[in-house]
């Protein structure tokens, strides 16, 4: 039976960004995923890239290097990532003073600019007056999700690597605690080392092992709409976005995650939307913190609700015909990932956990590929999971 260098579980934007690296710098690399059709938050995802945003030493950059890869990977996959830059319209609900808004994003590395209603409106010309106080813009990155990942894999694939899919059942381990492989429903795989990047089923995999690790998920909803005639002229999202002070909330008590049914905090509902190159939309974004992976969701509620949301900022879009959608995404206490080696196994390491996969995954794939091959680095060592 082969041995390879790495497996890697989950192949969404992390294990597919992962195994490239790794295998374009020699490594032998077999990448699982148990679903033909992706299920994962990189399949509903916006795509989103805010190399504006960053705030930390660390993040600036991540950023600058995310960014600059970006502009690269499509000739390097030889594959059309759909990269580019766009007008990103950050709403401000009437009852939350413009001014004091804008100033709540005066750290990051490009603070977004303050415009008014009418400047708001005529940027994107399907937004409501009536629903905002202001806006705030700012040059957004962003990728086709889908593509980039099956890009990421095929670039694998044509360098030596390898993909299977099946559905996960245990981790191989020795009686000295060695991690040796992966047992799917189909086979059983042996390798040196196997990295997870299992996103929002990371934790639930993790505590099958026994091991206890600082990673939680939300479950995320998002409207998909078909190609449609109307062209939006930015991606729009709120000002005061509820999901990172939601995650952070979630945290507190890390005991409330052991019980298996459990609303650790309400939900919340981001509106915003994106629109694709194809016309297509994505529409959202609910979370929810319940503990149960498996949790049951009323998607009509949902849908109506998001419906709702969106008919308010932007109402051409809140009765197109689309599809509800829900996932797991995959956070951590401080937004910053867990990187490396699993202290409980040896050959067991992690890569998950972010909170902004579009931008720092590229980069930190390339750090982690040339850490595990023997070169420093202070970044990789600052986000182990023994952190």
């Amino acid at each position: 039976m082969k041995t390879y260098d790495w497996i890697i579980i989950g192949a969404g934007i992390t294990g597919a960004a992962l195994a490239y690296e790794l295998t374009k710098i020699g490594f032998s690399v077999l990448l699982l995923e148990q679903y033909q059709t992706p299920q994962n938050a990189t399949r509903y995802s916006y795509g989103g890239i805010s190399f504006w945003s960053a705030t930390t030493a660390i993040t600036k950059q991540l950023s600058t290097e995310g960014l600059t890869r970006h502009r690269i990977l499509s000739e390097e996959l030889n594959a059309d990532t759909q990269f580019r830059e766009l007008d990103l319209l950050m709403t401000i609900p009437v009852d939350i003073n413009p001014e004091t808004m804008a100033k709540s994003y005066q750290d990051v590395v490009i603070p977004p600019r303050l415009i008014s209603i009418q400047e708001a409106c005529e940027l994107e010309p399907f937004l409501s007056p009536e629903a905002i106080s202001g806006a705030l813009t700012v040059k957004h990155g962003h990728v086709h999700p889908e593509k980039i990942t099956q890009a990421y894999i095929q670039a694998m694939v044509n360098l030596g690597g390898e993909i299977q899919f099946g559905e996960f059942r245990e981790l191989v381990t020795t009686s000295t605690k060695k991690c040796t492989g992966v047992k799917t429903n189909t086979n059983t795989f042996q390798s040196d080392n196997v990295v997870i990047c299992a996103g929002g089923i990371t934790r639930k995999l993790l505590k099958s092992m026994g091991i206890a690790a600082k990673i939680y998920f939300s479950h995320a909803e998002i409207i998909e709409i078909p190609s449609t005639d109307i062209q939006l002229h930015s991606l729009v999202s709120p000002a005061n976005l509820q999901r990172f002070q939601q995650e952070a909330e979630s945290t507190q008590i890390d005991e409330l995650w052991d019980n298996p049914n459990h609303e650790i905090v309400s939900p919340i509902l981001d509106a915003g939307v994106v629109q694709f190159l194809d016309g297509s939309l994505r529409i959202g974004q609910i979370s929810r913190v319940l503990t149960n992976p498996q949790a049951e969701i009323n998607s009509t509620a949902s849908e109506q609700w998001l419906r709702e949301s969106i008919t308010n900022i932007l109402p051409s879009l809140g009765n197109l015909p689309g599809t509800w959608h829900h996932c797991l995404v995959a956070f951590t206490q401080d937004k910053l990932p867990l990187i490396g080696a699993i202290s409980e196994f040896s050959g067991l390491h992690i890569f998950s956990g972010f909170s902004s996969p579009f931008l720092f995954v590229p980069p930190l794939a390339v750090r982690f590929a040339n850490f595990v091959s023997g070169q420093k680095d202070e970044i990789i060592k600052q986000m182990s999971p023994d952190r």
